[in-house]
């Protein structure tokens, strides 16, 4: 058992969210991270957040599917790759979830006794 959440766990969960809400792509994912995480001093490596999605395609939860980023292919050649949940993803998805809850709150119980015990 590791003495924190590793990052990819972390990384994985909110990539879960965000395919939840139909937040699709790769690189919109990052910067909605970026943004949301940013605050508290952490921005998550690219290279991360693209190994997270890829082995949640190989676990099963997502499948990749592409398209033109903009609306009118004659001006748009830009192609995005979009995650969905596979058939049985969302109930691996939930299953993931609750595993990583477990760690979250055994983290958690460490840094508040951390605190309380030190400051």
């Amino acid at each position: 058992m590791a003495f924190m959440i590793s990052q990819r766990a972390f990384i994985k969960l909110y990539l879960i969210t965000m395919v939840e809400r139909h937040q699709g792509y790769g690189y919109q994912m990052l910067e909605a991270m970026k943004s949301e995480f940013g605050s508290f001093g952490y921005i998550p490596p690219q290279s991360e957040v693209y190994r997270a999605l890829h082995e949640l395609v190989q676990e099963g939860i997502f499948y990749r599917t592409k398209r033109l980023k903009g609306s009118d292919p004659r001006v748009d050649f830009q192609e995005i790759v979009l995650y969905h949940f596979t058939d049985e993803g969302a109930e691996k998805a939930k299953l993931y979830r609750k595993q990583v809850k477990a760690d979250l709150d055994r983290c958690l119980g460490l840094l508040h006794k951390a605190e309380q015990d030190n400051y």
